[in-house]
Formats: C-alpha cells, sequence, structure tokens
C-alpha cells in the first residue's frame, strides 16, 4: 500500500487519553508497543556485519594507532635518561641527544596519530552512513499499523536523539577508545620491560578497576534503556498533546494534558540525575584504584633502586608509564558510559534496521492466522478486492467491524456511506492495508487494470495507493514532490498527471513552474492545490485499486467541485473505495454501500437505495432538505448527515 498523503488515523485509538499508569519505568511503555530493539547479541552481530567490507581500511586504522601508541611510549625511558645523566652529574651537553629524540617522537607520535584518527574516522562515519541509510529504508517501510501503535514519538527519539548519540560516540568515543586501549596494553608491556615487579605492582589497581568496571556496567545498561524508554515516552506525550491542541482547549484539558507532560519530564529528568550519581560513584572508585597503583609502583621503585636492580632513571620512567596510565585507563572506563548509551542506542537502530522487508501491502491481509501477500483467485480479474467476514478491533473487546462482506470488481468505483462512527475509514484502512483485520481477511488482486488516468504501466508491487484528507507537502521543487509516485516520471509525465487534475494551470504559472520550492521555507499552497497535489501522485503511481478516505474534505466549499470531479478522473479506469464527503459524491458512483455499526446494512445504486426508502434514502432526504429543492446537487458540507473525520469509528 502507497499513502500518498499524510494520514492523521481518526479511527485509531487515542492512548494518550486513557488513564496515565504509574509513572516508574516498567510503565513507561505502557499503553503502547514499542519498536523492536535488537539483543546484545544481535547488536555485535550487525556491528560486525558492518564493519565487515571495510576490513581493510579498520585494519589500517588499527595499524597506525599502534604504531602511534609504541613510539609515544618512548618518552618515559627518554625521560629516565635525562634523570640518570642528572644523577650522575654528567655535563649539559650530554642531554641534547635524549631531546632532540623526545622531539623526533613527539613529531612521529603526532604523524601517526593524525593517520591512524582520520582512518579510524573514514571507517566510523562509513559505517554510522550506512546504517542511517539501513534504518531510513527499513522505517520508511514498517507497517503503518506498527507505527501507530509503537507511537509517533518512540520513532521520532530514534530518528533524532538515537542517531545522534551513535554519531557522536562515533566520531568522538570510537578514536579515543582505540586509543585508550592500546596506550593501557602497551604501556603495561612497556612496565614488564623494565622489570617485572614494576609490572606486578600495577596490576594492584586492576581487581578495583576491574569491579568498578562490572559494577558501573551491571547498573548502567539497565538505567540507560529505562532514559531511552522515558525519552520516547516523553516525546510521545509532547506530540499528542500538541497535536490535540484544538480538542485539548475545546475540552478545557489544559491542566490535565500539562500534568501528563510534567509526569513524563520528571521521570526523565529523575533517571538523567541517576545516571549522573552513578558516574560519581564511579570516578570515586576510579581514584581509589589509582592511589593504590601509584604506590605501589613507587614502593617497589625504591625497593629495587635502593638494591641496586634498577636505575633511578628507570624506576622514574615506570612511575611515568603508570601515570600515563590514568588518563587512557580513566578514558575508557569514562567512555564505557557513551558506550553503554551508544550501545543502547544502537540496539533500537538495529532493532528497525533488522525489520524483514514487508510484501506489497494491501495485496491480501489476513486475520492474525493467515499471511501476508498478493493473492489471486481462480479467475479473478485484476483489481478486484474481496474482503470475507472481517471483524476487527483496535482494543480487545471493543470491536469496530462485525462480519464485513465486500467484493469491489475491477474498475468499479464504489461510495462508502454513514454516519459518524459507522466503521467506514476503518474499512477503508484494512483494505489499503494500513491495519490487518482481527479476524477474515481481505484480499486485492494485482495487475494493470487499464485507463486514461494511469498515463502508463502500473507499478510492480503497488496494488493499492491511498489518500486521505492529511496530505503532506515535501520541502523541494514541485516535480520532485510529484516524483514521488513515480521517481523515473519524466516532466511531460508530470504535466499529463497535473493536467489529468486539473493542476497544471495553476503549477505552470509557480514562479519557476514545476522547478518551485514548495513545502517548508517554499511556496504556500492552497489546501485545494495540496489536495490535487495528492491526487497527481496517485495518477502517477498508477495503482490498479485506489482507496480515497475523505481525500477532498479539506477543501471547504469554494474549491469542493474541482476536487471532486479531479478525484472523478484520478480514479478513472481503476477500482475505487471513497469513503464519501459528500452525498452527492456517492450519487455519482457505481455503488453505494451503507454502514452503520461497523456492518454493512444496504448496498445498490444511489437510485435502488432511494428507491429502497433505507438509511440511504433517509441521509439523501435530510441532506436534500437542507440544500433546498432547487439545488439537489450540493457542494457543502453537512456535518449532521455526513461523517466528521475527527470522530473515531468506535
Amino acid at each position: 500500500m502507497s499513502d500518498l498523503s499524510r494520514e492523521e488515523t481518526p479511527d485509531t485509538p487515542n492512548t494518550s487519553d486513557t488513564p496515565d499508569t504509574p509513572a516508574g519505568p516498567e510503565h513507561l511503555g505502557a499503553g503502547r508497543e514499542l519498536l523492536p530493539t535488537a539483543t546484545q547479541a544481535r547488536t555485535r552481530a550487525a556491528v560486525r556485519e558492518l564493519i565487515g567490507p571495510h576490513r581493510r581500511v579498520a585494519l589500517g586504522g588499527f595499524a597506525m594507532m599502534v604504531v602511534a601508541t609504541a613510539v609515544g611510549l618512548l618518552v618515559q625511558p627518554l625521560l629516565g635518561r635525562i634523570v640518570d645523566l642528572v644523577a650522575d652529574r654528567r655535563p649539559p651537553g650530554s642531554i641534547t641527544t635524549p631531546v632532540v629524540l623526545l622531539v623526533l617522537v613527539a613529531l612521529a607520535q603526532g604523524a601517526a596519530t593524525m593517520a591512524g584518527l582520520a582512518l579510524v574516522s573514514r571507517l566510523g562515519e562509513t559505517v554510522l552512513a550506512h546504517l542511517r541509510e539501513r534504518f531510513v529504508e527499513k522505517a520508511l517501510r514498517l507497517p503503518l499499523e506498527q507505527v501507530e501503535k509503537a507511537g509517533a514519538g518512540d520513532l521520532t527519539a530514534r530518528v533524532t536523539r538515537d542517531v545522534s548519540v551513535v554519531g557522536e560516540a562515533v566520531r568522538s568515543a570510537l578514536p579515543e577508545l582505540v586509543r585508550s586501549l592500546l596506550a593501557i596494553a602497551l604501556t603495561l608491556v612497556a612496565m614488564a620491560a623494565l622489570d617485572w615487579r614494576f609490572f606486578l605492582a600495577a596490576l594492584v589497581a586492576v581487581p578495583v578497576q576491574a569491579s568498578t568496571a562490572r559494577w558501573y556496567v551491571r547498573n548502567a545498561v539497565p538505567l540507560y534503556a529505562e532514559q531511552r524508554i522515558a525519552t520516547g515516552a516523553q516525546q510521545q506525550q509532547l506530540l499528542d498533546t500538541i497535536a490535540g491542541a484544538g480538542t485539548v482547549r475545546a475540552f478545557r484539558l489544559e491542566e490535565e494534558h500539562t500534568a501528563r507532560v510534567d509526569r513524563r519530564s520528571s521521570t526523565a529528568v529523575e533517571l538523567t540525575l541517576r545516571g549522573v550519581r552513578l558516574v560519581l560513584d564511579f570516578y570515586n572508585r576510579l581514584h581509589v584504584a589509582e592511589y593504590a597503583g601509584l604506590a605501589a609502583v613507587l614502593v617497589t621503585g625504591f625497593l629495587l633502586v635502593r638494591e641496586g636492580s634498577v636505575s633511578i632513571g628507570t624506576a622514574t620512567a615506570a612511575a611515568l608509564y603508570f601515570h600515563s596510565l590514568f588518563a587512557p585507563v580513566n578514558s575508557a572506563l569514562v567512555l564505557l558510559d557513551d558506550a553503554q548509551s551508544a550501545t543502547a542506542a544502537l540496539a533500537r537502530l538495529v532493532g528497525v534496521a533488522d525489520q524483514p522487508a514487508p510484501g506489497p501491502s494491501g495485496a491480501g491481509t489476513d486475520g492474525p492466522d493467515g499471511t501476508d501477500g498478493p493473492r489471486t483467485g481462480t479467475g479473478t480479474a485484476p483489481g478486484t478486492v474481496t474482503v470475507t467476514d472481517v471483524h476487527h478491533a483496535y482494543e480487545p473487546g471493543r470491536p469496530v467491524l462485525h462480519g464485513v462482506d465486500l467484493t469491489l470488481r475491477a474498475g468499479e468505483r464504489v461510495a462508502l456511506v454513514g454516519v459518524s462512527g459507522a466503521g467506514k475509514t476503518t474499512l477503508a484502512k484494512l483494505v489499503a492495508g494500513v491495519h490487518r483485520p482481527t479476524s477474515g481477511s481481505v484480499r486485492v488482486t494485482n495487475g494493470p487494470v487499464g485507463g486514461p488516468a494511469g498515463g502508463g504501466s502500473p507499478r510492480e508491487g503497488l496494488p493499492v495507493a491511498l489518500v486521505t484528507q492529511e496530505t503532506h507537502v515535501f520541502a523541494g521543487p514541485l516535480a520532485d514532490d510529484l516524483r514521488l509516485a513515480r521517481p523515473g516520471a519524466g516532466d511531460e509525465e508530470l504535466r499529463t498527471a497535473l493536467a489529468t487534475v486539473d493542476a497544471l494551470d495553476w503549477a505552470a504559472a509557480l514562479p519557476a513552474g514545476l522547478d518551485t520550492v514548495v513545502g517548508d521555507g517554499g511556496h504556500r499552497l492552497t489546501s485545494a492545490q495540496v489536495q490535487q497535489l495528492a491526487l497527481a501522485r496517485l495518477v502517477l503511481a498508477d495503482p490498479p485499486v485506489a482507496v480515497l478516505d475523505e481525500a477532498t474534505a479539506e477543501a471547504g466549499s469554494t474549491g469542493a467541485r474541482l476536487l471532486e470531479q479531479a478525484a472523478d478522473r484520478a480514479v478513472e479506469g481503476r477500482t475505487a473505495l471513497v469513503v464519501a464527503h459528500r452525498l452527492t459524491q456517492a450519487a455519482t458512483a457505481d455503488r453505494i454501500v451503507v454502514m452503520d455499526g461497523g456492518r454493512i446494512v444496504e448496498s445498490g445504486t444511489h437510485d435502488e437505495l432511494c428507491a429502497a426508502a433505507g438509511p440511504y434514502a433517509s441521509l439523501w432526504e435530510v441532506w436534500s432538505g437542507t440544500r433546498g429543492t432547487a439545488d439537489q446537487t450540493p457542494t457543502h458540507h453537512r456535518p449532521d448527515t455526513t461523517t466528521d473525520t475527527t470522530v473515531k469509528d468506535h
């Protein structure tokens, strides 16, 4: 299913309006089925998969970092040599050689470090770019039902905060961590080379540091996971409150929603402060390890010098080696903070990136026991829609549809009519593949239907296109916005599609024609023009089946007739299910299906249903009466006799 407009899902229950659960972390996801998070094993495997194609860069960067660290370790012996020269009262000129060597060491280390960091950064940015592309690709293909259940806040937090955390870790934490680990390992080797007893003395700090690291990881992993969930819940509450600001004000719910935002924010702040306290305790334990280790090395040096086993310069070099470990050890352990945070964020990204590619949605959906995918029944014409015994409930025990059976013949235009809450939008979404029915099946046969509206052959894997009353205009040239529906379309095809929906005149009159920048920061389009843009996308996509969920509702009375005509031409030659905003739309359809209470109560042509004197006839009589006997082709929406998409079908 292709959603050619941005949908606000009026039928979906607003879980933000349900009573809040306690503010503890275990309740942060209550009412939501969050998007999946990868396990630690899967996250590590994903990193290996991403790095695999870049092994040469990884090995080159690692080798240069080893060289830089090894060269840097010559500083302490050279300083120790200077100490010995001074202790032996050698002439001042004798220290010239060690000083020159120190300068050369600094230059060589700087050059090697620069080359190593460049390769490591290149590797990190390349891997991060691939992960972002993979994440965005899968995020755009997530089933809308799954996104709705998770809430926009969860996906928004992953796209923004989680990507930023991983990106910052790749740019700064990863290179620093590599340098720190190499420095620790090679410095310990250098201390052992001076005298194995210095190495043993340095190990006095290891138990404290190891226990500190284990303690930190044990407490940090769940804490940062809770922080991610809390941030998503906070963003979801903000989005719900802002998106429903009009309703919140209308029902005087400002204080209640402010309190909800405050609770979500307080939970996030509390978890952040817990993280700060954790880091402070972490540093306190590290200071104990540093003191114990340095004291052991100094005492060992004193004893060895007194025995004559080593010189003062060698003992000085050992002490300097251990002191130089403070920075890399602290950095490595502190980077555990960034590593745990980045790992938690990466697991959330990989969880989405690992989602299996969905089949052509809308092509055929069954209930929980069925499978998704296009199905072509024997003798079924392409473009046929078959709804069989469909029941659906957004929440257990609150059914919205009851045993709906409906067949749309290939090329037939069917209008859904009914009062608010009848189940029209829910049925339309099931046909479009936005939701899977609780039970029963919806099957759409893919294939060319043909017709002048298409302007080309149908796109493979796009059996159903959905157009709603809420359409998003992407920032950029108008031509690029249209090509979202058919990336390879030429300018002439774009003009043909616009002409089909009576939009070519105003599009050509724009300052730069099809190259005019629209959307945020660009030329502002009217509501009617935005809907014509969505209909033009439909023409370009050219699916065999189109679902119009009140696609002309936002035009108001001025552009209503124009949009109705544009919608008629856009669906010409293809199977169409139209949630009728005005009864005049229904009157011109091939067939009208009347819904009430989640059931189909009538089906037939306009004349047949008027003659039957049933629910449709009553609606038509009221509609016609409000328009006056002289005007039987109404153009104004009467909310008391037609649908209001702000009311949920429950």
